[in-house]
C-alpha cells in the first residue's frame, strides 16, 4: 500500500509539474515562444542536426511578431541545407511564396525566388516571379534583375542556307537553292521547293515554280494562277504584290487582279505605304495612290523585304545624306545612313561610320558605338561589334552577347541568326512561355 501511495504521489507531482510547464509556456508571449524555439533550433543547427531543427523553426514561424522575418530567414537556411532531401525544395519555395504574397513583401524575396528557379534552369518561372515582383513592388532592383535575365533563349536545330527577315509570324527560308516558308521560330511550314517565294501575308504567299506564278496557302495548296506573263514579283502585304510586266511594275491583289498604276520600281507595303519610283525620282505611295512623300528624292531607305514605313516615319536619301520625315516634315539632323523604323522602338542610324539609334522625334537615344545595326523589334536590336552580331536592349545594354556571324531583327519572339551551321533561329524563352499560357 505504501508503494502504491508513493507511485500515486509521484504521478501527481509529475502531473502538477507538467501542468505548471504548460501554464508557463502558454503564459509566454508569442515573441518569447519564438525566441525559445529559435534557441533550441540554434543548438541543433550548430551540431548539423538540421532535420530536428525544422519542426522547431516551423513552429516559431507560425507566430506573427517582430522576429518572424528572422525566424523565416533561418528556416529557409535550414531548408536549403536539406534541399537534396525529398520535399524540402517544395517547403523552401512554399515559404518564399508566402513571403511574396504579403502586402508589404520585400523585393529581395522575389529576387531570391528567381535565383532559386534559375539555379534549376527553370527560367520561365524565374521570369514570371520577377514580373510579379515588379508589378507588386515597383522595385528598381527587381526590374534590373529581370532585364539581366529576360533574354535567355533557345536555338532551333534546323539550319537553312539563307532566311529573310521575319514578317509577322512567318519567314522565307532557302535550302538547296529553293525557297519555302517557316514559322518565326524556324519550324518549316511550306517545303523549300520554289524558285521564288514572297512573304506570307493574310492567307497566302506568291510562288514561282516551273515557269508559273501562283498563290499558295499555308498547306501548300494552289489558290490562284497568274495568267499574265510576269518577269518578276515582289513581296506580298496588304493584299498587294508588285509584278514586273512588260518592263514596268504594277500592283496586283492576292487574286492577281491588276491595278492600272505603273511604276519604275515599287517596294513592299508597310503601314499602308510603299516606296515607289516614277520619272526617276522616289517617293512613298499609299494603297489608294495618295503620296505620303512626294516622288522627288534620290531614294527611300528600305529594309531587305522592301519596307520603308514604320510608325508613320520614312527616311529619304538626297544629295548623299539621309533625313527623317514624319508627318510631311523633316525631323532631327541628317545622317549618313539609316534603317527604317519598325512598328515599335528606335531606328538605327549611322554617323561617321558608326551606328546608333534615334526615336521617332529624331533624338539620339543610344550613342554611335556599333559597327552595324538594325532597327529595334520587340525591345531588341541586332548590332555588330567587331565581326560578330548580338542584341542590345532599349537602354543600350548588351542583352544577347555578340556570338553570331550575322543576325536579323526579332519578331514574334524569335530572330534568325547565322552560325557555323547556317541560318538558325533563336527564340526567347520568356516569349515562348507567355505565348503558351
Amino acid at each position: 500500500m505504501k508503494r502504491l501511495d508513493r507511485i500515486l504521489i509521484s504521478a501527481g507531482c509529475f502531473a502538477l509539474l507538467l501542468i505548471s510547464w504548460i501554464i508557463a509556456v502558454n503564459l509566454k508571449s508569442p515573441a518569447e515562444k519564438q525566441i525559445e524555439f529559435m534557441r533550441q533550433a540554434a543548438e541543433l543547427v550548430s551540431d548539423g542536426v538540421y532535420i530536428r531543427a525544422v519542426p522547431l523553426l516551423e513552429e516559431a514561424a507560425g507566430y506573427d511578431t517582430e522576429y518572424t522575418l528572422a525566424v523565416e530567414a533561418e528556416l529557409k537556411r535550414v531548408y536549403l541545407a536539406l534541399i537534396d532531401k525529398p520535399g524540402f525544395g517544395r517547403r523552401y519555395i512554399g515559404l518564399l511564396e508566402r513571403q511574396m504574397s504579403r502586402r508589404d513583401a520585400h523585393p529581395d524575396f522575389f529576387i531570391e525566388a528567381a535565383n532559386y528557379y534559375l539555379g534549376l534552369s527553370r527560367i520561365s518561372e524565374a521570369l514570371a516571379t520577377l514580373r510579379i515582383g515588379i508589378e507588386r513592388t515597383g522595385s528598381a532592383e527587381v526590374t534590373a534583375f529581370y532585364e539581366d535575365n529576360r533574354y535567355a533563349y533557345d536555338m532551333n536545330r534546323t539550319a537553312f542556307e539563307y532566311v529573310s527577315a521575319i514578317y509577322g509570324s512567318t519567314v522565307q527560308v532557302r535550302a538547296d537553292g529553293l525557297w519555302g516558308i517557316a514559322r518565326s521560330d524556324g519550324v518549316e511550314l511550306i517545303p523549300c521547293e520554289y524558285e521564288k517565294l514572297s512573304t506570307f501575308s493574310g492567307d497566302r504567299a506568291i510562288a514561282l515554280k516551273d515557269g508559273e506564278i501562283y498563290a499558295i496557302d499555308e498547306n501548300n495548296n494552289r489558290l490562284a494562277l497568274l495568267h499574265e506573263n510576269a518577269a518578276d514579283f515582289g513581296n506580298l502585304s496588304s493584299d498587294r504584290v508588285p509584278l514586273l510586266i512588260d518592263g514596268a511594275w504594277v500592283r496586283a491583289t492576292g487574286e492577281f487582279a491588276l491595278g492600272s498604276a505603273v511604276f519604275e520600281q515599287i517596294g513592299m507595303y508597310s503601314d499602308g505605304y510603299a516606296a515607289a519610283r516614277v520619272n526617276g525620282r522616289w517617293g512613298v505611295v499609299g494603297l489608294e495612290l495618295d503620296w505620303l512623300v512626294p516622288a522627288e528624292y534620290d531614294g527611300i531607305v528600305m529594309d531587305e523585304l522592301g519596307r520603308c514605313c514604320g510608325q508613320g516615319a520614312v527616311f529619304v536619301r538626297q544629295d548623299g545624306i539621309v533625313r527623317l520625315i514624319v508627318g510631311g516634315r523633316f525631323i532631327g539632323e541628317a545622317f549618313d545612313d539609316a534603317r527604317p523604323f519598325s512598328g515599335e522602338g528606335f531606328a538605327a542610324v549611322m554617323r561617321n561610320g558608326r551606328w546608333g539609334f534615334i526615336d521617332i522625334d529624331g533624338s539620339v537615344v543610344i550613342d554611335f558605338v556599333f559597327d552595324d545595326a538594325l532597327s529595334f523589334g520587340q525591345h531588341l536590336a541586332a548590332v555588330r561589334i567587331g565581326e560578330l552580331w548580338g542584341y542590345v536592349g532599349i537602354q543600350g545594354q548588351i542583352a544577347i552577347e555578340p556570338v553570331f556571324l550575322d543576325a536579323k531583327s526579332f519578331s514574334n519572339g524569335s530572330a534568325p541568326v547565322l552560325t557555323q551551321r547556317g541560318w538558325q533561329f533563336i527564340s526567347l524563352i520568356e516569349f515562348k512561355r507567355r505565348a503558351s499560357l
